[in-house]
């Protein structure tokens, strides 16, 4: 459900912030820390490279309002895409930019890190990509049993991708798996119009052509705040039952980068 505005802090975003307003935040409870992960990859013709940051940018913002303890980390925008040197997946597409699953899952080491030396005690890691769950599951397992002793623990937020029912509710408006799509399709492109309507162009959508899989011209702002909702919905429920996934590791070879292609 919302949250009203006059129930919302003020600020929950730590990048408009004063370290003064983080630490009295910190002090007064505000001791879960959300780290959003998107990533710049191509999302066909018709919509902005940097979708997900943009979606993640304010489900982060809204998770944080629901559970009411949590600041929100900058979006990490660059995140695995496939192999950098290769015109493969994503990197196919002029403007895509990719990172290492070592090297993202290092920068995101450091950035938990970073908030649990400032006393944060719930780290969570909520990516709206498909190739940045992978680490961040590893990590997530990682450092809660490297840090349980100190009363940290660190989740990745995996249901907030995974199981967010979107699908099932777009079947439920009369959609089929091939017009949903898996990239670039009717939920991308529905939740980026309710999200930055300014950075889609439905005028320049096809079906299952230059990039995108589905139908992206049956998206509708409506669904995208439906979806949205749904997707905060899944990770406050998995972030308050404290059962983060932390997936178990996963090979990246070549195959996995191009199977991430088709899973946004």
């Amino acid at each position: 459900s919302e949250v009203s505005a006059a129930a919302q802090p003020v600020q929950v975003e730590i990048e408009h912030m004063s370290w003064v307003e983080v630490r009295d935040r910190l002090n007064s409870g505000a001791t879960t820390i959300l780290i959003p992960t998107g990533g710049t990859e191509q999302n066909g013709p018709h919509m902005a490279l940097g979708k997900h940051n943009f979606i993640v940018k304010e489900t982060a913002r809204r998770i944080a309002f629901q559970l009411g303890d949590a600041l929100v980390a900058p979006v990490l925008g660059y995140v695995p895409e496939g192999p950098s040197g290769l015109k493969v997946g994503h990197m196919a597409y002029p403007g895509t930019l990719s990172l290492p699953d070592d090297v993202f899952e290092k920068v995101l080491e450091n950035t938990a890190l970073s908030f649990k030396t400032h006393g944060f005690k719930r780290i969570v890691f909520v990516g709206d990509s498909g190739g940045n769950q992978s680490a961040q599951g590893r990590l997530a397992a990682r450092l809660s049993k490297e840090w349980k002793s100190e009363g940290v623990a660190v989740l990745n937020a995996s249901a907030y991708y995974a199981d967010n029912g979107g699908d099932d509710f777009l079947k439920g408006q009369g959609l089929s798996s091939a017009e949903i799509g898996t990239h670039a399709g009717v939920r991308d492109t529905s939740e980026l119009m309710f999200v930055a309507p300014q950075a889609v162009d439905l005028s320049k959508a096809g079906a299952d052509a230059d990039g995108a899989s589905g139908d992206a011209r049956l998206a509708k702002a409506e669904w995208g705040k439906a979806l949205i909702e749904r997707k905060v919905a899944a990770a406050v429920a998995e972030i308050r039952s404290g059962k983060g996934a932390a997936a178990a590791p996963e090979a990246r070879g070549l195959l996995s980068w191009l199977l991430s292609f088709v899973t946004g």
